[in-house]
């Protein structure tokens, strides 16, 4: 299934029509931590411009792209990220994986799928009722 599921799925990392056009016209010019790999096209535009993409380990999530990567894929400088990082701080997490549709979603306080019940009001609210 791994075979066919390269020449046809998208969502999973590249098919294999992506990684073919990807080795011939693109350069590979560098690896994030989560092993996304970036290319940029050996050809640029008329006006100079490079076309910069991103193909992804696994499954496809634009949220994944860490950020010093995505200012580079947006052009918003030239030279690899490597030489825009700054320290790294104390307090910085590591990432996590967007949850939305999947079971482990965020649900507040309230949500029908986590019982619906909510905290009662306190007396900053008053209901409306429509005028008779």
């Amino acid at each position: 299934m791994g075979f066919f599921s390269k020449i046809f799925t998208w969502w999973d990392g590249a098919t294999l029509g992506t990684q073919l056009w990807s080795s011939r016209n693109g350069e590979h010019v560098g690896t994030d931590a989560q092993g996304n790999r970036y290319y940029r096209s050996r050809r640029k535009h008329g006006d100079g411009r490079e076309r910069r993409w991103v193909i992804y380990k696994g499954a496809n999530d634009a949220s994944r792209v860490p950020s010093e990567w995505h200012g580079w894929l947006h052009g918003s400088y030239d030279d690899l990220p490597e030489s825009h990082l700054p320290p790294p701080k104390i307090w910085e997490a590591d990432y996590t994986p967007n949850a939305t549709g999947t079971p482990g979603k965020y649900l507040p306080a309230g949500a029908l799928e986590r019982g619906g019940s909510r905290a009662p009001a306190r007396g900053d609210y008053e209901a409306w009722t429509p005028d008779a």
